[in-house]
């Protein structure tokens, strides 16, 4: 926090100064004995002095001098924190002077202080934190936020509050959470003004904001010097405003902005802690300033409301302490507590003389009189590893000598101040006390909210945060001054200038926006030939127009330079080409089926007649007859199931399942069939050289391309192909000629341009050319603005409103729509089915049959084991076999004949010869058993 000063008189000021310095100068420094710290004994001193600065007459200041003398006054007050040894402040006023607080800082130096509390200026403390780098003395700096002095240079520096670095993170979250896009800086130019909002343009760069523009003014700007600032910062386009000042400048910031109406509704302020820290150092503040400040979102930062604060406020209860206080009073405790350690481990107070100042060449000066601290490194060791809990919570420094868990409270100034929320570099934006955050898991969710705000205005809907200023100048929008296609965009005499289905789309989604957006249309071109849509777009980017109206296509590296809006045309590339009528084929029967799929189809007719022979043949008198006949009926059952009509009848139960699957097949196969044929033979079959961008690549012919497109870029550098090989063609008409012409006649092979266009074309030249192969690219029309435009936000939102209520189709109507024709042209070979489309239904035809042949065989198998020859004639047939071959291979002849004829046997005869073959094994046994019964040895169980 920069120092914050209450006005005084300027000859007080200057007195002092010159007072100071002149006692710096001529007076030889004296050191008062009793106070000074030599010791080179390992015991503990009676006395340590501690040196201060700060400006006393400042907001800051008065409510700090008392935070430190409290810490002190408790600090000596109790024995066992120094066990003995007593603090002695010595306090510096360096009255908002840099010059003053340097010499305050050497005359510190010369009472030999072991640290130093302050200052309170970023300023200063740059200036001071060489000399006790030099002379190794920790500054402990209760109020400089500037987060460079963070940086290495200055190891000495230790900063006992908050960096502005995070503060400034706060502020990007905050413009985040409610959508905004760019901010407007107003800070007092110095280290303290510069360093912050530096941070804090790297910290909107990580949420994809920015700072639109720098308002600096000097530290002791007056009235009029901000007025000036204020009406040209009022000019611009962003309403939101981050003000990073001191109380005096800072106010004086609102009181001019209230004369300029710009604490009205639609407006937004931010401030950093140096507006809660001036309201809580006052008791009241007047009515006229809290009216200045209604509406504003300021960050305080967050002091814990624990047991410990609560006493110390209890005990002091006509104190007004702001965060500042409460830093510097903790800053006296850690230096007390540092020191009691510094003391317990042998440490001891001694200074040494610095070589570098012995040689002074007899000036008056006295610079011998700084000494060294011996052991002020080993005190700086000791601060920066210090963890204790005081009034602003836990005292702990990171590896940057940054307070850990760096907090704020979020405020709205709405009759007095109202705490909204708070934020940590923890959990971001939360409405739970850090503290609450800190116990819970790292891989929480982090719900970013806050309550609600009483924005400038007394409205609680939240501003846009940016605006089109009635005294600003209009919008500059660039539009291509076509040639061709001047449906979509063209000059006009009507008011506006242009006409088109663009701009009437743009005209349309304008209207939608809840605010005015006044704006001028400025013609691209020479009017003889298509603009360079690219020239249009970097246009657009590098500033010279505010955005770009018109049929712009929306690819990928213009998206890197501009922001678009949501497309409100689909259009992607596609090849046109002169095409001709094919003449019917007498082979065009064959047309429907690929030539995978008639094998498999043919193959398929001859397996199922083949397996349902099979299963029937057996017992099926259709089925049978000689070798010759039972072949002609294989073929002749698979198929007539083509046509339904086969006359065999199936009785097996099998045979049916397998039949009943195959004619759902063979239905769905006719069906398919018919309906392809009939297309092949009806629709117009149009044949053309070119056959699609593969064909037109992989040629040599020439190829058209339309003025100022982006498909020339395309071709050449993604589809690799020739420049000499494209032709630019100016309007419609050229496109006409060079497709009739073709390529020996000076012309073209084909055109390859947007699908929106095409359709025009088509349309104008009477479905003469037709669209060859499938749309390659897919893309869109969309308006081009400035990157991270909240322009182009609002207006995508209302492209989509006019999609949804039907009005961009009726704007498509009026100025595209006409009596069209068929856009793609048909190719054969697209309406062939092949196997991919039918290999379902093969498969659960195959496992069918499969099946049922599975059950067939296991059948078979079971009744030929029952089977056996039923004459003893077939019994010497097999005896006689046996002994003439004489071999195993022998034997199994008769058997695998045996097989083949009892496969092909009829079933009702099997089931005869079965039947008998049972009855003679009953007759066998019979005589045997009478045989048994009567002869000599016969018993009976």
């Amino acid at each position: 926090m920069e120092f914050l000063r209450i006005t005084m008189p300027c000859h007080v000021i200057l007195r002092k100064v010159v007072l100071l310095f002149m006692v710096s100068v001529m007076v030889p420094m004296e050191v008062i004995v009793g106070a000074k710290n030599v010791s080179s004994s390992p015991s503990r001193p009676r006395v340590v002095n501690m040196g201060s600065m700060f400006t006393i007459n400042s907001v800051i200041g008065q409510s700090t001098m008392l935070g430190i003398y409290a810490a002190v006054d408790e600090v000596n007050a109790d024995p066992s924190v120094l066990k003995g040894t007593k603090l002695n402040l010595i306090v510096k006023d360096t009255n908002c002077s840099g010059f003053v607080g340097t010499v305050d800082a050497l005359q510190l130096m010369e009472k030999d202080v072991v640290a130093v509390l302050g200052p309170q200026s970023s300023g200063i403390a740059h200036v001071v934190s060489h000399v006790v780098n030099e002379l190794r003395i920790p500054l402990l700096s209760f109020g400089a936020t500037d987060p460079t002095l963070s940086a290495l240079q200055y190891p000495y520096f230790i900063r006992t509050t908050q960096s502005d670095y995070f503060q400034m993170y706060a502020v990007a979250d905050l413009v985040d959470y409610y959508g905004w896009r760019e901010v407007i800086a107003i800070f007092v130019d110095d280290d303290y003004g510069r360093n912050g909002i530096s941070i804090l343009g790297d910290a909107l760069a990580k949420k994809r904001a920015k700072i639109s523009y720098k308002a600096a003014f000097s530290p002791g700007a007056t009235n009029d010097e901000i007025n000036n600032l204020l009406v040209g910062v009022n000019l611009m386009e962003s309403r939101v405003y981050v003000v990073h000042a001191n109380p005096d400048s800072g106010l004086k910031v609102f009181s001019v902005a209230n004369s300029l109406s710009m604490l009205s509704s639609g407006y937004v302020w931010i401030t950093t802690d140096w507006l809660p820290t001036f309201l809580d150092s006052h008791e009241s503040v007047d009515t006229d300033t809290m009216n200045l400040l209604q509406g504003v979102v300021a960050f305080r930062h967050h002091i814990p409301n624990s047991g410990r604060k609560k006493n110390f406020l209890k005990s002091k209860p006509n104190l007004r302490l702001n965060s500042y206080a409460f830093y510097a009073y903790d800053s006296v405790w850690l230096l007390a507590q540092a020191l009691d350690v510094f003391f317990s481990e042998g440490g001891n107070v001694s200074f040494s003389d610095d070589p570098k100042l012995h040689d002074t060449n007899g000036s008056s000066l006295h610079l011998s009189s700084l000494r060294i601290f011996n052991g002020g490194q080993k005190l700086l060791n000791i601060l920066i590893t210090m963890n204790f809990t005081g009034l602003t919570g836990q005292i702990q420094f990171d590896s940057e000598k940054n307070l850990i868990h760096p907090s704020y409270d979020v405020i709205n100034i709405g009759g007095g101040p109202r705490q909204i929320g708070f934020w940590s570099n923890f959990s971001g934006l939360s409405v739970v006390s850090p503290e609450t955050l800190y116990t819970k898991p790292p891989n929480f969710t982090r719900n970013h909210s806050l309550y609600s705000v009483i924005w400038p205005g007394e409205t609680t809907t939240t501003p846009r945060g940016w605006v089109f200023p009635n005294n600003g100048r209009p919008l500059r929008i660039v539009v291509p001054n076509r040639v061709s296609y001047k449906e979509f965009v063209s000059k006009d005499n009507s008011p506006l200038g242009v006409q088109g289905y663009c701009i009437d789309v743009f005209e349309a989604a304008v209207k939608l926006l809840p605010y005015p957006v006044p704006h001028i249309y400025i013609l691209y071109g020479d009017g003889l030939r298509n603009p360079h849509y690219g020239d249009l777009v970097e246009g657009v980017a590098q500033n010279k127009f505010d955005a770009a109206v018109g049929d712009i296509t929306i690819v990928t590296n213009r998206t890197k330079i501009v922001d678009f809006t949501q497309p409100f045309i689909e259009s992607g590339l596609v090849v046109v080409a002169a095409v001709k009528e094919k003449k019917s084929s007498p082979w065009a029967f064959l047309k429907p089926f690929s030539w995978q799929m008639w094998c498999v189809t043919g193959s398929f007719f001859l397996f199922v007649g083949a397996v349902v022979w099979i299963l029937e043949h057996r017992i099926n008198h259709e089925f049978r007859g000689p070798p010759s006949q039972q072949l002609m009926t294989i073929f002749w059952f698979s198929f007539s199931t083509m046509f339904f009509s086969h006359r065999e009848n199936t009785v097996s139960t099998l045979g049916r399942l397998v039949l009943i699957l195959w004619l759902f097949v063979v239905l769905i196969i006719n069906s398919s069939y018919t309906a392809s044929l009939t297309s092949i033979l009806t629709v117009q079959q149009l044949s053309s050289k070119i056959e699609g961008i593969d064909s037109l690549i992989s040629s040599n012919d020439p190829i058209g391309i339309q003025d100022g497109s982006f498909a020339w870029n395309y071709l050449t550098d993604e589809l690799n192909i020739a420049q000499s090989r494209l032709k630019s063609l100016k309007n419609q008409e050229d496109y006409y000629h060079a497709l009739l012409r073709g390529p020996k006649g000076g012309g073209v092979a084909a055109i390859v341009d947007e699908m929106a266009y095409v359709e025009r074309f088509l349309i104008d030249s009477n479905c003469v050319f037709k669209i060859v192969g499938q749309e390659f690219t897919k893309s869109g029309w969309g308006f081009a603005f400035h990157r991270d435009s909240p322009l182009a936000v609002d207006l995508s939102t209302a492209i989509l409103q006019l999609s949804e209520n039907g009005e961009l189709q009726r704007m498509h109507d009026k100025w595209l729509t006409r009596n069209g024709c068929s856009i793609l042209s048909t190719q054969v070979d697209e309406n062939r089915l092949s196997l991919g489309s039918f290999w379902g239904l093969f498969l659960i035809c195959g496992v069918a049959s499969a099946v049922a042949l599975t059950v067939f065989a296991c059948r078979v198998c079971c009744q030929y084991r029952r089977y056996k020859p039923g004459s003893e004639v077939e019994a010497e047939e097999v005896e006689q076999a046996q002994t003439s071959l004489g071999s195993r291979h022998a034997t199994r002849l008769p058997s695998l004949k045996n097989l083949i004829e009892f496969v092909d046997m009829k079933e009702t005869a099997l089931k005869e010869k079965l039947k008998n073959a049972t009855y003679s094994k009953r007759e066998h046994a019979s005589p045997r058993s009478d045989d048994q019964l009567n002869s000599p040895c016969g018993f009976t169980a």
